[in-house]
């Protein structure tokens, strides 16, 4: 039997890891691996149930805006995926527009967006091959569903943390 190092430590960066909370370096490497991993699961996902070329923000935009089952606007999509940059997310609704997996319809200034039934079609189909590949890989390693709310709210206090964060650095440049 190997023998593990308990001392070894598994960083983002050792620069970023000299210090008393050594440990922020860690969960950030595990934080970088795992966004890699869920965009790329997410974006393959979304390949298999309708192969529209869609990157990580245009498969989240596309479950955003069918998940509330009613109409959303850019700001609402932005404010629920936490993404400033409203340039993105107008890239993603042409894009899902384009492949007639969402419609927007105009109110006023506004302009309100919705899933088509390719849309949600995609979103269904997505649905299946996530229980299939992804609902049996997480009770082959033993992930018990009950545990995922509770990672969940963490996860929520880390981006309240992050954003904060953000905030300050902001201010000092």
């Amino acid at each position: 039997m190997q023998k593990t190092n308990s001392n070894k430590k598994i960083v983002s960066s050792k620069h970023l890891a000299d210090s008393p909370a050594w440990q922020l370096s860690e969960l950030e490497f595990g934080l970088t691996i795992f966004y890699n991993a869920f965009t790329k699961w997410i974006v393959r996902c979304s390949a298999a149930a309708g192969d529209y070329d869609l990157n990580a923000t245009d498969v989240l935009t596309l479950h955003n805006i069918y998940s509330r089952d009613n109409k959303q606007r850019r700001i609402d999509i932005c404010f629920m995926l936490n993404i400033e940059d409203t340039h993105t997310i107008t890239y993603s609704l042409k894009k899902l527009i384009k492949n007639d997996l969402i419609m927007g319809t105009k109110k006023g200034k506004e302009i309100y967006y919705n899933t088509t039934p390719a849309g949600k079609e995609l979103c269904d189909k997505y649905k299946e091959i996530r229980d299939q590949c992804l609902l049996s890989g997480a009770d082959a390693f033993g992930v018990k569903t009950e545990n995922l709310s509770n990672m969940a709210a963490n996860i929520r206090t880390l981006s309240g943390i992050y954003d904060q964060a953000a905030r300050a650095a902001a201010s000092l440049s």
